[in-house]
């Protein structure tokens, strides 16, 4: 179980689970291994995997009609991440995922999450409380992004998240913020 502990540990936090249901659980995980610039989600492709970073870094992103890139999240270790339209409506993906990094994640099928969550009522309730958590998480972002300056939102983002602003890409960072590389330059400067 020590391969599963990150992802247990994860579910630990929000609901207890006995050790049949851990062996149940556990028994539809996927442990797959990324190289860095490797995509795992792609538009086009119905997502079919819920994913969580054991080892690594991942960005979800949107392409748009002129080639622009806008990262919709960044991911590290201990952090889900799929195109969760795709994967819940089951039609194609919009978004790109990305492995920032070497990395090695757990997928989940839909399909045998659904099942599970169908037997198992405090694996339903664990996904259903940290879809809950992220669902606040996206609410605050747009207020973010839409009440705050530029150099307000780096700032926060690097004290909130200081162990994903000095790991990934400046570009990366910057298209997640909504600002350009450039102004990530001058914002540092003058700090």
């Amino acid at each position: 179980m020590s391969k599963y502990r990150g992802i247990l540990d994860h579910v630990a936090r929000y609901v207890e689970l006995s050790d049949s249901e851990i062996a149940e659980f556990t028994s539809i995980l996927k442990i797959t291994r990324v190289k860095k610039r490797q995509f795992i989600i792609q538009p086009g492709f119905v997502s079919e995997y819920r994913n969580y970073i054991v080892e690594g870094a991942v960005r979800v992103f949107y392409l748009d009609d002129v080639g622009k890139e806008h990262t919709v999240s960044i991911g590290v270790e201990d952090w889900f991440f799929t195109d969760f339209h795709s994967y819940l409506s089951r039609t194609p993906a919009e978004y790109h995922a990305e492995a920032l990094e070497d990395s090695v994640i757990i997928q989940m099928k839909y399909d045998d999450v659904e099942e599970l969550c169908g037997r198992i009522h405090a694996l339903c309730q664990y996904f259903r409380l940290y879809i809950e958590r992220a669902l606040s998480y996206s609410n605050q972002r747009v207020i973010t992004n839409i009440s705050k300056t530029s150099e307000e939102r780096y700032w926060d983002y690097v004290n909130k998240y200081p162990q994903i602003a000095n790991r990934v890409p400046q570009y990366v960072l910057a298209s997640y913020l909504g600002i350009s590389p450039e102004s990530i330059s001058r914002i540092r400067s003058r700090s």
